[in-house]
C-alpha cells in the first residue's frame, strides 16, 4: 500500500452522491472503504461500477454505528495505522482527507475530530436551529460529564489511530454511536484533537429516521445512550472529568 492509512465512508440511500463523491476521494486516498448499510435505492448498483473501491455490505440497514463499526473492524483486520472517516452526503470536503490522515499520524494523537464551529469559514452554512441547539447541549454536557474540550460532538469527518480503536467495545448502532465513543475514548485516556471544517448542509430537512426526526425524542435518545455508556464503564462521569483535565483532554 503507498499509503498506510484507509478512508472509510458509511452509505445509506445516497444514489444522488455516491459517484461524485467517491470521485474526489479517490483523489486523495489510494485505500477506499464504502460500507453500504443495506442501502435499497441505486446504491449498489453504483458501487458496483467502482472497481478500485472495496465494499463491506449489510443486508438489511444496521445503523450509522454499525456502518463505522463495520470501518473499524475491516481497518484492524487488514492491518491499518489510520482510518478516516467522512459522510458521502457531499457534506465533507474530501481534500482534507490527507489532513486528517497525518494529524492523527503526530505522536501522541489517537483521535482527531472534525468541527463546524472552530473556525468560520467563507460561505458556511446556517445550520437547522434544533441540530445546533442539540448539538451545543450534548457537547456541553459531555465536556462537563466527561472532562472533554469538544466543539462539535456530531460531526462525521474524524480519523482515528487503528491501535486506539482496539481498547474500544463500540455496540451502539444508532446515530448516538459517537457518544459512546466519547466516552470509552475518556476512560480509555485517548488523545483527542479538533481540526476546523466547513460548515455545509446540503439537504437542512434530511431525516434521521422513524421517531429520531423529532428534535425531543432524538435529545432523549443522546441522554439515553450517554447515561448508559458512563454507567458502562463505571458509572461516575465525576471522576472521569477529573481524570481527563487532569489528563489535558
Amino acid at each position: 500500500m503507498s499509503q498506510h492509512w484507509l478512508t472509510a465512508l458509511p452509505v445509506y440511500n445516497e444514489e444522488r452522491h455516491v459517484d461524485r463523491v467517491l470521485a474526489e476521494v479517490r483523489r486523495y486516498s489510494d485505500n477506499i472503504l464504502v460500507i453500504d448499510d443495506g442501502s435499497t435505492d441505486g446504491t449498489p448498483e453504483l458501487l458496483a461500477k467502482h472497481k478500485e473501491i472495496q465494499v463491506v455490505t449489510h443486508v438489511v440497514n444496521r445503523g450509522y454505528g454499525a456502518a463505522l463499526h463495520s470501518a473499524f473492524e475491516y481497518a484492524i483486520q487488514h492491518d491499518y495505522e489510520v482510518v478516516v472517516t467522512i459522510d458521502c452526503d457531499g457534506q465533507h470536503e474530501p481534500q482534507r482527507i490527507p489532513l486528517f490522515a497525518a494529524a492523527c499520524q503526530q505522536p501522541g494523537v489517537d483521535i482527531v475530530s472534525g468541527s463546524r464551529y472552530l473556525k468560520h469559514y467563507e460561505g458556511d452554512s446556517e445550520p437547522p436551529a434544533q441540530r445546533r441547539r442539540i448539538n451545543v447541549q450534548v457537547t456541553s454536557e459531555l465536556n462537563r460529564r466527561l472532562g472533554l474540550c469538544l466543539t462539535d460532538a456530531f460531526c462525521g469527518f474524524k480519523a482515528y489511530r487503528v491501535d486506539a480503536m482496539r481498547s474500544l467495545q463500540i455496540t451502539e448502532n444508532g446515530y448516538a454511536m459517537p457518544l459512546e465513543l466519547w466516552v470509552q475514548a475518556a476512560h480509555a485516556d485517548l488523545r483527542i484533537i479538533e481540526l476546523p471544517v466547513p460548515l455545509v448542509y446540503l439537504e437542512e430537512k434530511r431525516s434521521f429516521g422513524g421517531v429520531l426526526d423529532d428534535a425531543a425524542t432524538r435529545l432523549e435518545y443522546y441522554h439515553l445512550v450517554l447515561d448508559r455508556s458512563i454507567a458502562a464503564v463505571g458509572g461516575d462521569s465525576e471522576q472521569l472529568a477529573l481524570s481527563n483535565c487532569a489528563d489535558g483532554l
